[in-house]
């Protein structure tokens, strides 16, 4: 039994603002709209001058003093390993003869890649081999339908970069071909197995912050080099226009899909794999819908698609005369999250309040009822293939480690494959959901779970999460980060705040843009309903989010500084006037717009991070968190809010800043990168919210 101090023998000295390592302020002052704005941290956007280079030391040296001189430190991150160490599997996928699946033993950094045949199963790729320190991981795997050959991805440091490579499943050998400069793109085989279509960009100059352009659609014959590689589509007019390839089940059409934000909305086209001379023809060109390919063979096609219809339907339609769509599931009062042919059924996953529903259906949208799930929580996983009549899904909730499921198309039946067994008990927790108003009025959904035996009648320490942007639903799954903040004797809450699609498009649209404010609002009136419910009070109350979640906590914190006793930014968009002008940042701005328009930029210049911090106010303890290959939100923003933080902080409590090394935007860390990152956040909670800790976890 793990024991943990029930009070602190030391604290950790308060930071005063001279103690921070200086960061130059440089007289730059642009204007936009007639507006000056000052940003005297530019030089921090270069995150390769021996300037940034030194800041950024001697801030991990500041915040590592800080972090490793709290006493519950250590007990902390003992228990958050032990979490941490359970046996987890993936979701099966069958391809010919053989049976591909991931599979963690729970003393692993990384999942290994497994293949089974028959009873036998051996070890395809082990991350573990890929490099010295780790830090290479498998960030995509797509064996050929008959299971003879497998493209995976590597991804270097965390990166969104990626290369691929094609093994020989047989002998485990992998062949000399080598696909560089992918990014944002997976990979498509066709039905004889001899080659695929992905998507690539031109070499970058540089691969850490330079904007992403011109994105090509290419056609590789195994075997061969990457530079015989035929172009199949391109739009050079259209430079920051990215494209995605689906083959049909009969392998006779390829569709490509050509988006150009993160918005849901894209242009829909087909080429005949059968005719060599045949060319790409359009199917949805206009830009007035989302469309996402479910199952197609011969000339019928089953999509999803939001065409009038916000939350999400299911149409079909003749690839040679799309004039017509067949409605086969119409758009009901829950949201379509997503749907998997599983033999001659849809299987169709729908959000009830954030909630998982599963439900089946024929092809021509028969209702053949729901498939019980064991309690409130996500799906994930849903996989099968043409031709079979089996289908596999995750499970998961705040207190359900993720449980793999097999669906039996034929008999209905949904029964438990693999079910890990964890540290904790989930009897011990509860789970409810609330609902409250936002300022508007609009009301708003929140989980809250806890233990009761640990929060009784009174205030307690309580961790608020949100997100809020690109259509994203947040819906209640499982982390050993989380159970291990319940058993220290916190409160979790997840607020599904606008911006979000737990509603469908209207849910989305009202947090973006010129309504962005009204994500900011939502998670203050969660956090007001926290404390008015009688849960906690400002002195006990922190906020997390990460990536836009990152810009919510920024946000939020500089906003209502009264309410909140510590904040944990993770990986933030919080330079909202320049986010677009690197990496991928472009396509982020239907849901934030840009400084170059003249309305957008008063809102974005109302509640960008990095220049609404006042001099001389007082902030609660912030942790800002990053990475210095983060290539998706470059560290930059994180640098230049906690320069400006730390110079605007007037009160005691610190401001201090986290930089991963060997890490990107968060895919492919290894467990023990988030074991370290996560008992630095708690250890922080615990000193900056005066947590006494239980006994004994």
């Amino acid at each position: 039994m793990l024991l943990l101090l029930l009070s602190c023998s030391k604290t950790p000295p308060a930071l005063p603002q001279r103690t921070y390592p200086t960061a130059r302020r440089a007289p730059l002052v642009e204007e936009h709209h007639g507006t000056a704005v000052p940003d005297p941290y530019r030089w921090l956007e270069d995150p390769d001058s021996d300037e940034t280079r030194a800041w950024v030391e001697a801030q991990n040296t500041v915040t590592g003093a800080y972090l490793d001189a709290i006493p519950a430190h250590d007990a902390i991150q003992a228990r958050l390993e032990a979490v941490w160490q359970y046996e987890r599997f993936g979701a099966p996928q069958r391809h010919g003869d053989r049976t591909f699946y991931t599979h963690n033993t729970g003393s692993q950094e990384h999942s290994v890649l497994f293949v089974a045949e028959g009873e036998a199963s051996r070890a395809l790729i082990d991350p573990a081999t890929l490099s010295e320190d780790g830090t290479v991981s498998l960030a995509g795997w797509v064996p050929s339908p008959d299971g003879t050959l497998l493209a995976y991805g590597l991804s270097d440091g965390g990166s969104d970069w990626r290369t691929w490579h094609v093994l020989d499943v047989e002998t485990g050998e992998s062949l000399p071909d080598a696909l560089a400069h992918i990014k944002f793109s997976g990979v498509s085989w066709t039905q004889d197995g001899t080659s695929l279509y992905y998507a690539r960009y031109p070499a970058p100059d540089s691969p850490l912050e330079g904007a992403l352009t011109d994105q090509k659609l290419y056609h590789h014959t195994i075997g061969t080099a990457q530079s015989a590689d035929t172009l199949i589509y391109e739009r050079p007019d259209e430079p920051e226009w990215g494209f995605g390839s689906t083959i049909s089940d009969d392998g006779e059409t390829l569709f490509i899909s050509t988006w150009r934000s993160t918005e849901d909305l894209n242009q829909l086209h087909t080429l005949d794999l059968t005719d060599p001379d045949a060319e790409i023809r359009p199917l949805f060109e206009d830009w007035s819908a989302g469309w996402s390919v479910i199952s197609a063979a011969g000339r019928t096609a089953w999509l999803w698609t939001n065409l009038d219809a916000p939350r999400g339907r299911i149409v079909s339609v003749n690839l040679d005369d799309v004039t017509t769509l067949a409605e086969i599931i119409p758009q009901s009062e829950q949201t379509l999250d997503r749907t998997q042919r599983v033999g001659d059924q849809l299987l169709t996953v729908t959000l009830a309040d954030a909630r998982a529903v599963l439900s089946r259906y024929s092809l021509t949208g028969e209702p053949l009822g729901a498939v019980a799930l064991p309690g409130l929580g996500s799906i994930g996983g849903l996989t099968s293939r043409p031709g079979q009549t089996e289908g596999w899904y995750t499970f998961s909730s705040f207190t359900t480690p993720p449980t793999i499921y097999r669906y039996d198309a034929e008999t209905g039946v949904s029964s438990v494959y693999r079910e890990p067994e964890v540290a904790f008990d989930p009897a011990d927790y509860t789970i409810e959901q609330v609902f409250y108003d936002s300022a508007d009025g609009t009301t708003i959904p929140m989980f809250i779970v806890r233990r009761p035996d640990r929060t009784p009648e009174g205030i307690a320490p309580t961790l608020l999460y949100g997100y809020g942007g690109f259509n994203i639903s947040i819906t209640p799954r499982f982390g050993a980060d989380v159970v291990t903040w319940l058993d220290m004797g916190g409160v979790y809450a997840v607020a599904n705040i606008r911006g979000g699609g737990e509603y469908g498009e209207a849910w989305h649209k009202a947090g973006t843009k010129l309504d962005k404010q009204n994500v900011f609002d939502d998670f203050i009136a969660a956090g007001e309903h926290l404390i008015s419910a009688g849960i906690t009070d400002a002195a006990h109350l922190a906020i997390k989010g990460r990536s836009n979640g990152g810009l919510l906590v920024g946000a939020t914190l500089l906003q209502r500084p009264d309410l909140f006793a510590a904040a944990l930014p993770g990986v933030g968009v919080l330079d909202m006037l320049r986010y677009h002008q690197f990496t991928i940042g472009r396509a982020w701005s239907e849901d934030y717009g840009t400084a170059e328009d003249p309305a957008e930029f008063t809102a974005l210049h109302a509640y960008s991070p990095v220049h609404n911090v006042t001099d001389g106010a007082a902030y609660p303890a912030t942790l800002i968190t990053t990475a210095d290959h983060d290539d998706r939100v470059v560290p930059a923003h994180s640098y230049k809010f906690a320069a400006a933080l730390q110079h605007g902080q007037a009160a005691s409590a610190p401001i201090l800043i986290r930089i991963d090394t060997r890490a990107g935007h968060g895919a492919g860390r290894s467990v023990s990168q988030k074991v370290a990152e996560v008992s630095d956040m708690w250890s922080f909670l615990v000193e900056e919210l005066d947590m006494t800790l239980p006994e004994a976890l």
